[in-house]
């Protein structure tokens, strides 16, 4: 039922975007405007905004597939934190890694549904996940580490047009508070959790430390989708 209620308010709030630029450009993900005009709404905001109806659709069904089992596992509170805590975040990670390009900006609900999905692989490492139009499935466990590989990568390289920080910061949070919620996760299912947490936490405080082995100037400074 939360999970329904976040895709309808997701659905208008990208309509408003879509249909008003002026909307669009006042709620979206911009560093300049966090950092310097400290607007710190825009942490939450961006991620209910969408760059296009296929943007939208995409990350609207993945919330929908991975909402109900975690929500129904934790029950409705406990699942908008997870939400709102990956959301907030995966922006915090993309401010750190883009703190000196300040016209930098993104929208999308990604960090937030990455929680979401890593919530769900920290819970149950051994669930299938499948794909559009493939006969197969894989484990989620394996799913998560090849996520948090290509993430890790798309932040280096800025080859494409993908918010891979926000889907990297949310899927950590959104691991974090789920184990914190139920502890007993971490003694059954440690080694999928440490194989995706200690590469995601090394290159974060890379990120930190020795910002100039990891970080390249980004080059494109358009909105990019979450």
């Amino acid at each position: 039922m939360v999970g329904l209620i976040l895709i309808i308010v997701n659905i208008a709030f990208s309509y408003k975007g879509f249909t008003n630029q002026t909307f669009f450009d006042g709620y979206k993900f911009e560093v300049d405007k966090i950092l310097i005009g400290k607007d710190y709404k825009r942490l939450v905001t961006a991620n209910f905004l969408h760059v296009s109806w296929t943007h939208l659709i995409f990350n609207m069904l993945s919330l929908y597939f991975f909402s109900s089992m975690i929500e129904n596992e934790l029950g409705g509170a406990k699942f908008l934190l997870v939400y709102f805590a990956s959301m907030i975040g995966g922006n915090l990670l993309s401010l750190l890694v883009h703190r000196n390009h300040g016209d930098y900006s993104s929208v999308g609900a990604s960090g937030a549904i990455s929680g979401i999905i890593f919530a769900s692989i920290a819970l149950f490492p051994g669930m299938g996940i499948g794909f559009f139009m493939l006969p197969f499935s894989i484990p989620s466990w394996l799913y998560g580490i090849v996520y948090v590989g290509y993430s890790i990568y798309g932040i280096k390289s800025k080859k494409d047009n993908i918010g891979h920080e926000a889907h990297l910061g949310g899927a950590l949070i959104g691991m974090a508070v789920a184990i914190i919620m139920e502890p007993e996760a971490i003694v059954e299912n440690y080694i999928p959790i440490l194989l995706i947490a200690l590469p995601t936490i090394g290159f974060i405080y890379l990120i930190i430390t020795k910002p100039q082995i990891i970080l390249v100037d980004n080059l494109f400074f358009k909105t990019h989708n979450d």
